[in-house]
């Protein structure tokens, strides 16, 4: 096996050398959520619950045409890639049942990113469970062997479905699911089965070790043919996972903080399932925060989402029954918060179990890769005991969640997720955004054993609402957005996987999932950017110079994009050689630019788009700063 390209020293991503690395990474893709056949499964309902016979090869992106998206991003300045598989993708024809031809397809496209020198991780990706569950992610037949009839979703309730919904798709909508019946059962059952459903059962084997055993066997599959690849880092342990009903203090109550759309209580959703209809509150989510808007009867025609011969599994362990005068009753309402004599904690009963088990199975077939931690967006990881596996990393979530939710750009208020709160004012909001990347930073430190952190998905949507982006076509918006959050990146010093690269995005159906548009790509012929900028969008703030190793420990960083301005300054360790390297690209320099270099000297490249350079041992501090000219 060849020696990882990149190793874990502390809270550092270092190479061979021990030179601190600087990871400048992008999703790939959004596209990976929704299979390449049969033709029309991506958009229309023809094919959608036929879920067996579909294929995932050429997602994100046809094998043929690889090279042409890895150097582009290559060009960018990308030198790391998240790549998003899903469960589906591996096994969607039944349990245990694998796709072969997906299997390498995956090798293929790692062997290429090989080729260009960028590194890989792998992202076990899934939104809200399932795409039968209004996401993405589990096949359909962990959805059916809990006794779910997946053409009834939709109907009951239990999650709201584009294909049926239709367009428009109210603009983030889809994160609901995960309070719904289907997303937050699976969970449950997926996570706390054990504890909440020890009754439920699948071939004699209970929920949670079916579900789990599954899941880690198939992700062993992608590390067992992956593990001879030194670009690979590691494999997350499953993207944004939800804890579905535990912890849930009150069904009776949305715990939600955002609700959007129709928005059931989680009884309300159990009720819907067994085939009674709710009347439900309607949300919307404005500047000033959560509104009622009206109300609604779901499943007015008293549909069932369960098969024949199967029932909701917390009727079966007494949540909810029917009295004797037909209606129905909810029995234990802080059912889910609490057993064996004490609370339930997600992360520490649920999620760390889980975790120890997935890097088992992947240090199975991989035993040199990292294992890449993550949990709900903000939500604190479980302590990470001495007794496990050193090699981990950090990979939270992080986004400018107002522009993220209204897509509207706001220059002067902005949202902090870890105070819940609004910020007003432009030094407010920049302080804001370092604080709460610095608080993920902190998280690793005291929950993880101060493994580095690599901010696995941020970015921003290209369908803003701002009048100048409707009114001009132009990204000017965007560029805004994108630089204050790449403000905070720097200014807290961290490696970065930008959401995110889709091949196939247009201005019809954006990333072609949920009714998103993200894609930093298009090739659109409404892309407003300039042909040199090769169908990228909002380049001038996104693809910016950086360090890519250091010859010791980072200090600092900042860039300002109106002028050019590039600063960064590094401590060198002793003993350790150079060069440190900077990215410098020439879309921020098309005329070229000025260095000046606190000792050394350097070797600029432009055509490289590369900046090597070698400092003296007569200092402690070395200081870079590059201009336009």
């Amino acid at each position: 096996m060849n020696e990882p390209v990149i190793r874990i020293d502390g809270p550092r991503f270092v190479d061979a050398q021990g030179r601190t690395m600087i990871l400048r990474g992008m999703n790939l893709g959004a596209e990976s959520k929704l299979p390449s056949r049969p033709e029309g499964a991506t958009h229309l309902l023809h094919g959608f619950f036929d879920h067996r016979a579909v294929s995932f090869v050429g997602r994100p992106l046809p094998i043929d045409e690889a090279d042409e998206h890895l150097s582009r991003l290559s060009r960018w300045g990308f030198n790391h890639l998240r790549l998003a598989v899903t469960w589906e993708a591996i096994e969607h024809e039944g349990p245990g049942i694998y796709d072969t031809a997906f299997l390498d397809y995956v090798e293929a496209l790692v062997a290429k990113a090989a080729a260009q020198g960028m590194t890989v991780h792998v992202d076990p990706h899934q939104d809200v469970w399932s795409r039968f569950a209004g996401g993405s992610g589990a096949p359909g037949w962990t959805m059916e062997a809990v006794g779910m009839d997946l053409t009834r979703v939709h109907e009951t309730g239990a999650a709201i479905l584009h294909q049926l919904h239709g367009d428009p798709f109210p603009r983030m909508v889809w994160p609901t699911n995960a309070t719904k019946l289907a997303s937050a059962t699976m969970f449950t059952l997926f996570f706390a089965g054990d504890i909440f459903a020890p009754q439920a059962r699948i071939d004699g084997e209970g929920a949670q070790d079916f579900l789990q055993r599954h899941y880690c066997a198939a992700m062993g599959q992608v590390a067992a043919r992956l593990c001879g690849f030194s670009n690979v880092l590691g494999y997350e342990t499953m993207n944004e996972p939800s804890h579905g009903y535990v912890g849930h203090q009150d069904l009776r109550r949305h715990e939600s903080p955002v609700n959007l759309g129709e928005s059931p209580t989680p009884f309300q959703s159990m009720l819907l399932g067994a085939g009674i209809p709710q009347e439900v509150p309607i949300y919307e989510v404005r500047l000033t925060g959560v509104a009622l808007t009206g109300r609604r009867v779901l499943n007015p025609a008293g549909v069932r989402l369960w098969r024949e011969g199967a029932d909701c599994p917390w009727r079966q362990h007494g949540v909810w029954g029917v009295a004797a005068d037909g209606k129905p009753r909810l029995l234990r309402p802080d059912y889910f918060s609490r057993a064996h004599g004490r609370e339930v904690s997600f992360s520490r009963d649920c999620y760390l179990p889980f975790a120890r088990r997935y890097a088992h199975a992947i240090h199975a077939g991989h035993a040199a890769a990292a294992i890449l931690l993550q949990m709900e967006v903000m939500m604190k990881p479980p302590r990470w005991g001495a007794d496990d596996t050193d090699r981990i990393v950090y990979a939270p979530h992080w986004y400018d969640s107002l522009t993220l939710i209204l897509k509207r750009f706001n220059r002067r208020v902005a949202y902090d997720s870890l105070r819940h709160r609004l910020v007003v004012g432009r030094g407010a909001i920049r302080r804001s955004f370092v604080e709460q990347l610095l608080a993920l930073r902190h998280q690793a430190h005291e929950y993880l054993r101060g493994a580095p952190v690599i901010l696995g998905e941020t970015g921003i949507p290209f369908d803003l609402r701002n009048r100048r982006s409707r009114r001009r076509g132009d990204h000017h918006g965007q560029n805004l957005a994108i630089d204050r959050v790449m403000k905070g990146v720097e200014a807290a010093l961290m490696s970065v996987c930008w959401w995110n690269y889709a091949a196939g995005n247009d201005s019809v159906h954006g990333d072609r999932w949920n009714g998103e548009d993200f894609s930093v790509f298009s090739r659109d012929p409404r892309n407003p950017s300039p042909p040199s900028h090769e169908n990228g969008r909002a380049l001038e703030a996104l693809v910016r110079p950086y360090p890519r190793v250091v010859a010791g420990e980072l200090l600092a960083l900042s860039f300002d994009r109106r002028n050019g301005s590039f600063s960064c300054s590094f401590r060198h360790h002793a003993g350790l050689p150079g060069p440190t390297v900077l990215f410098v690209p020439r879309l921020q320099y098309p005329h070229g630019c000025a260095i000046a270099i606190s000792d050394g000297s350097y070797n600029y490249l432009a055509e490289r788009q590369i900046l090597s350079w070698e400092h003296t041992l007569d200092k402690d501090v070395h200081t870079i700063r590059i201009r336009r000219t």
